[in-house]
């Protein structure tokens, strides 16, 4: 089909991502997921320019501090500092510069600040929770902020996300936006996530959860972690449906 859409239109297609390594559209115990995924087979257009190619993000102003969660207000924030670093590659391992990474999360309160996070744990007047940053030409990117913590949701009874950050990558197109979201190692809430455990291949999901990283670690002042984002391939990291 690849061949057939290529020849046609002169376009290098996307090649879809591995069965099983990506989020099904619906999982029954992740309970929004009934209500939005699709009730009737997917029909599957060939790319065109307008997918693969097209006004590229990025190149507006990123400022001093936009990376760097913890020095976006006068004061510093509560929790554990740590340091988020890792490359974004090509599903041939190759680096992809110039990309727009935006990240967002919850305080060390398992709190966001928003309107419709309202359970009782404390917002935290010096973190806002969300930054941005280009990767350099090596597909390199560096964020430093405070470690999550996990929060409850309405799921299912007594529910809890494990902690995690969120992150989006802007491609060259309009439609070329991915999201995924990174774990940390060891947590004892991925066992009863849905959201973790919609992607049926455990190889995969292990490809979300970040590693330790003693070389990131800054002595006495913040811990480190890596956190590689493949975009396709067999080794391409899942993202949001």
């Amino acid at each position: 089909m690849t061949e057939r859409i290529e020849q046609h239109s002169g376009v290098t297609p996307y090649r879809r991502c591995e069965a099983g390594t990506q989020p099904a559209s619906l999982c029954e115990a992740y309970r929004s997921s009934v209500r939005r995924a699709p009730s009737q087979p997917l029909i599957y257009l060939p790319h065109t320019l307008s997918e693969v190619t097209g006004p590229i993000y990025g190149h507006g102003e990123i400022g001093e501090t936009d990376n760097d969660l913890t020095r976006q207000h006068a004061g510093e924030p509560l929790g554990e500092r740590i340091i988020v670093t890792g490359r974004l590659m090509d599903s041939n391992g190759r680096p992809v510069p110039r990309a727009l990474i935006e990240v967002w999360q919850a305080n060390s309160a398992g709190r966001y600040v928003h309107a419709a996070d309202q359970h009782p744990a404390p917002l935290d007047p010096n973190f806002t929770g969300s930054g941005r940053t280009l990767t350099d030409e090596n597909g390199a990117y560096r964020f430093v902020t405070i470690k999550p913590g996990p929060y409850p949701w309405l799921n299912h009874y007594n529910a809890w996300r494990p902690a995690h950050i969120h992150f989006s990558i802007f491609g060259r197109a309009f439609v070329s936006r991915l999201i995924t979201q990174m774990y940390f190692p060891g947590d004892p809430l991925f066992a009863f996530d849905p959201i973790y455990q919609s992607i049926p291949d455990e190889k995969a999901r292990q490809r979300m959860i970040s590693r330790f990283d003693l070389e990131t670690t800054q002595p006495q002042w913040a811990t480190g972690y890596r956190f590689d984002i493949v975009l396709r391939g067999p080794e391409a990291t899942p993202f949001e449906t």
